[in-house]
């Protein structure tokens, strides 16, 4: 009786091919990382591989281990992958912190794309746009961050379902990950439920500080969702962020377009450019007919576009489907992506534009070098 001669495993082959899978959180390979420990195989063809995490909590190990034991498998000769898990050593743990650093400031603000999603007042739906509009990009391969800078009323944890706090690498904080997107918010910081009360030069250095000490990694698109109104939080972002955009929400209401002016304006004086108009919840979609009602009125939007001379990007229509992800942590546009809602978010996404701002007479945040 004949037996079929097993394939041998290149374990060069197999190294490269584990190493080169990311972690999770922060978004380079394994090797790269110094997170990859031992590769080995046995006699049977099964790899042995070793992988030292960031935490011992690390709340995203089922995730790398499922990626580890993909790439493994896909090499041939492997019959089988057992992933084992250590943690790295604080001094490697502080070395990775320092070295991530270090690539920080290059990365987030000089090719990214940043939009100050704003309204004039709360209750408009704006970090919801700004959520769904986030995963709408990622969902087209775009590297996304969402920064949730609406100290008081930040609502990014509800709305994406996450309630854990960032991993801590010496002073360095990872970002959240959750539907492709790359999150940070006081809400991850504070208890459930537990009030904000902060003063300005408190918020000021907590905002500084999820720009500086946040390793976003390499983004495309970055969305700040701003406080309503224009006050001292607005202003130090808008400060930090001398690139941003604003991507103005409004509902069809005359009350709700008119306070939004006032933060069109208040781009207009910093010179921000605009990158347009969104009109929310502008029609109500029955359930079980489809009929759309204008609920608040109509024209709030066009009204709002046309008094800071740009562009009407999209309606956003207020269905059941809208509502019930908001309750339950996962965004429409991917819970059910063909609700009207999600199409008209994913429709946004589509057309937002590519504005860059002219750094021209602007004063920029110096950082020094040591």
């Amino acid at each position: 009786m004949l037996t079929r001669r097993r394939t041998p495993v290149d374990h060069a082959a197999l190294r490269e091919a584990v190493g080169a899978v990311e972690d999770p959180e922060i978004h380079r390979g394994l090797d790269e990382l110094g997170m990859l420990r031992d590769v080995t195989t046995d006699r049977r063809g099964t790899a042995h591989v070793a992988v030292a995490l960031t935490t011992p909590t690390c709340p995203l190990r089922e995730r790398l281990q499922a990626d580890v034991t993909a790439a493994a498998s896909a090499v041939p000769g492997v019959t089988g992958v057992e992933v084992s898990f250590t943690t790295l050593s604080d001094r490697e743990r502080l070395a990775l912190s320092q070295r991530l650093r270090e690539q920080q400031p290059a990365r987030l603000g000089t090719d990214t794309l940043v939009y100050a999603v704003a309204s004039g007042k709360g209750g408009v739906g704006k970090s919801s746009v700004a959520a769904n509009l986030a995963v709408a990009l990622a969902r087209t391969g775009k590297r996304v961050g969402l920064l949730d800078a609406d100290v008081w009323g930040y609502s990014v944890p509800q709305l994406f379902g996450v309630r854990r706090s960032p991993v801590a690498l010496k002073g360095l904080m990872l970002p959240v990950d959750a539907h492709g997107v790359r999150l940070m918010s006081v809400g991850f910081l504070v208890g459930d439920g537990e009030p904000v009360v902060w003063r300005g030069p408190m918020l000021h250095k907590a905002l500084e500080q999820f720009l500086t000490d946040v390793h976003w990694g390499e983004l495309d698109v970055l969305l700040v969702d701003l406080p309503p109104g224009t006050g001292d939080v607005t202003l130090s972002l808008l400060e930090l962020l001398p690139r941003a955009a604003l991507l103005a929400v409004t509902t069809p209401q005359v009350s709700a377009q008119t306070v939004a002016t006032r933060a069109g304006r208040m781009a207009a004086d910093l010179r921000m450019p605009l990158a347009g108009v969104v009109e929310n919840m502008s029609t109500l979609v029955c359930e079980c007919c489809g009929e759309r009602t204008a609920l608040f009125g109509s024209g709030g939007g066009q009204r709002l576009a046309d008094d800071l001379g740009t562009e009407l990007l999209a309606r956003i229509p207020l269905d059941a489907a809208l509502r019930h992800a908001g309750d339950t942590g996962v965004p429409v546009v991917a819970g059910a992506p063909d609700a009207p809602s999600a199409l008209a978010l994913s429709d946004l996404a589509a057309r937002l534009p590519v504005v860059r701002r002219s750094l021209s007479g602007l004063a920029l945040p110096l950082s020094v070098v040591r």
